[in-house]
């Protein structure tokens, strides 16, 4: 059972993303509105993976993502983001992201994703 930190500035997809990740064995440790929550929850945590909005307030996803990487160079951050973001995504696999996820998406290709982690 991995343990996961669920980082999402939408409440809506926090919530769906825990009840797939949760209906197929992860545990779900914490949760994260930015990217600045996000380093304090990694720090404090320690999760197994991390699934990483790319865009939200105060700051995004990416600079989280880089962050993380100095914290924890071995970090395990999935990027969600929605169509149309290639670019970032792209730039995200550079600064150590293990995989992405597109929005909207189906529960086996979040759990497929985590899984292969």
């Amino acid at each position: 059972m991995k343990r996961v930190l669920i980082v999402d500035d939408a409440a809506f997809m926090r919530m769906s993303i825990r009840n797939m990740l949760e209906n197929n064995g992860f545990e779900i440790v914490g949760e994260a509105e930015n990217g600045v929550m996000a380093i304090e929850k990694y720090k404090e945590l320690q999760p197994e993976v991390v699934t990483m909005d790319i865009t939200m307030p105060e700051m995004d996803g990416l600079e989280a993502l880089r962050e993380i990487k100095k914290i924890d160079p071995s970090a395990s951050v999935v990027m969600v983001s929605a169509l149309g973001q290639e670019a970032r995504m792209k730039e995200a696999i550079i600064y150590g992201a293990k995989g992405f996820i597109v929005k909207p998406f189906k529960e086996e290709i979040i759990v497929s994703a985590l899984s292969k982690i």
